[in-house]
């Protein structure tokens, strides 16, 4: 099931029972108008960073748009229920696909950091936007090779490699050569 649709609904729906207006949550968090209504509308699959800022604004965990469900014990993620995904671009305007997003947690009720399994998808792309947002990521290469760049410096990181940030830095994580590959990211954002 991709559950790529139901970000924009939550949105919506969280705004709207705030009742914050659409121009109220783009003044608030650097976003455009138009934005945030292709996200609410899902025209757009939106990259981390603009979702961060919108839960940043709303007063919610990122996890709360992807799947917040209520178990308040330990959660467990079977691999036949990390087959669901959500998608997100890569801030690059001709790409509308760049990873999916396996939720390792989204049994999970106030939880503080968000675990999933990312697919990278092999692209031709090379036009990386970097992004920041508050919070902290690890990252973990589980298949093929990629690459980090974080600040003026980039990384290559082989399978088995990792790397620990503070998100507020620009960055940007693809994969090398535009190689598919498959990795293990923690993302830790305050509310």
């Amino acid at each position: 099931m991709d559950t790529s649709k139901i970000v924009g609904e939550k949105i919506k729906s969280l705004r709207e029972s705030q009742s914050i207006s659409i121009e109220q949550l783009a003044d608030r968090s650097g976003l455009a108008v138009e934005q945030i209504e292709r996200i609410e509308n899902n025209i757009d699959l939106p990259s981390l960073a603009p979702l961060i800022k919108i839960a940043r604004v709303l007063g919610v965990r990122l996890g709360t748009f992807l799947d917040d469900h209520d178990e308040t014990g330990p959660a467990i993620c079977r691999k036949t229920e990390s087959k669901d995904t959500i998608s997100f671009s890569n801030n690059a305007i001709q790409s509308r696909k760049h990873m999916e997003y396996h939720s390792l947690s989204k049994s999970k009720a106030d939880r503080h950091m968000e675990p999933f399994i990312i697919d990278v998808a092999a692209t031709e792309d090379n036009d990386f936007v970097l992004s920041t947002h508050e919070g902290e990521e690890f990252i973990m290469v589980m298949e093929g090779i990629m690459e980090i760049s974080y600040g003026k410096n980039t990384y290559l990181l082989e399978e088995g490699d990792s790397i620990y940030y503070d998100s507020i830095v620009p960055h940007h994580v693809h994969a090398y050569e535009g190689k598919a590959a498959k990795i293990l990211a923690v993302i830790y954002t305050p509310i």
